[in-house]
Parts: structure tokens; C-alpha cells; sequence
């Protein structure tokens, strides 16, 4: 316990989160966790979860923007192909990119991506995030994320060491106000990259 550290609170709506009805709270989210869930029964059925209405139409789009429309179109009976439960008929990225196409369905207020990303190759993890620029216009996006090149573009990136916030702003502010982000930059993407 104890020890200093400032406080901050989180605003939805103006609302401060700690003095939120959690439920009303939740059904304005949709959380695409690193290790996504699904459920035994078919592609549809796991991207209904959210919102049992949503078309076929709505379904494919959900699965465009989230770059899994070619495989699933592949997979044996399209949005009615099996998923064994925990979806593990599927590899991680597929799993990942079925839980964004999820998340894209319940069409949320706040979508909330929790190293939503790391199991996709960089080239479709670039074009998941271009789709979904248009596809999510108008929905705050907080994106936990280790690979910078997930989060270059963001209005705003926080920077957390040891669980500390260290610098916050954007991807050119942070490259010349906050060392902790210029050395993961650098790690990551090379030094011309944070120069």
C-alpha cells in the first residue's frame, strides 16, 4: 500500500467513471480483449452476441473493416461455418479479428482494443486500422497497445512506465517531450524513426 501518486480521473460523457451505474456504463463499450472469447455455434452467431438484429449485410461489413471477410467467405458455409468452443478451429489472428468484427457489430459508444492487435502481421494490422477509420467515425477508440506503429496516429497516446503516466500527446509531440516513448520508438521502429 500507501505511497504518494497523483490522482486523475476518467470522464465519459462528462461523467466521472467512478461514479457511474457500471451497467449503463458497460452497454455504451465494446471490449475487444488480447485473448478473445468465442462460443460454440457458428461465425454469426459470435458476431450477434452484442446485437441479435444485426443483418447479414451489417455482418459482412463488420467483417470487411476487421479483414476477416476473405477467410470467413473461404470457410465452409460462410457466417453459418462452425467455431468449436473457444474458437479454437481458428488461429489467434482469426480470433482476434472475429472479436474487432464483434465489437464493430454492437456499433458502441467507446470501443476499447486491449492489445487488440498483437496477434495480426503489421501489413493487416495497417489495413484494419485504415478500414476502420470510416467505420468507426464519431466512436472514441482507446487502443492499449506494445506496437507503436498501432498507435502513431491517435489524437491522443498515453504513455504508461511502471504503471506511471510518463507523457501524453501525440505521436510527434511524445517523439520530442518524452524520452520513454522516443526509446520505444526506437526499439521498435529504428532510430530515424524517432529522430
Amino acid at each position: 500500500g500507501g505511497g504518494g501518486g497523483g490522482g486523475g480521473q476518467v470522464l465519459i460523457g462528462g461523467t466521472d467513471v467512478r461514479q457511474a451505474d457500471p451497467e449503463a456504463l458497460w452497454s455504451q463499450m465494446g471490449l475487444v480483449p488480447q485473448q478473445p472469447f468465442l462460443f460454440a455455434g457458428t461465425v454469426a452467431s459470435n458476431l450477434r452476441l452484442g446485437r441479435e438484429e444485426a443483418t447479414d449485410d451489417e455482418l459482412w461489413d463488420a467483417l470487411e473493416v476487421a479483414q476477416a471477410k476473405d477467410f470467413v467467405s473461404k470457410m465452409d458455409g460462410g457466417l453459418e461455418a462452425a467455431i468449436a468452443q473457444g474458437g479454437t478451429n481458428v488461429s489467434g489472428g482469426q480470433r482476434q479479428r472475429l472479436a474487432i468484427a464483434r465489437a464493430l457489430v454492437c456499433r458502441p459508444d467507446i470501443l476499447i482494443f486491449d492489445d487488440s492487435f498483437s496477434a495480426l502481421d503489421v501489413s493487416t494490422d495497417a489495413r484494419l486500422r485504415e478500414a476502420m477509420g470510416p467505420a468507426t467515425a464519431g466512436i472514441t477508440k482507446v487502443i492499449v497497445a506494445q506496437r507503436v506503429s498501432t498507435i502513431t496516429e491517435a489524437d491522443q497516446i498515453l504513455v504508461l512506465d511502471g504503471g506511471h503516466l510518463v507523457g501524453s500527446g501525440t505521436h510527434t509531440e511524445l517523439l520530442a517531450t518524452c524520452a520513454v516513448y522516443r526509446e520505444i520508438v526506437t526499439s521498435q521502429l529504428g532510430a530515424e524513426a524517432a529522430a
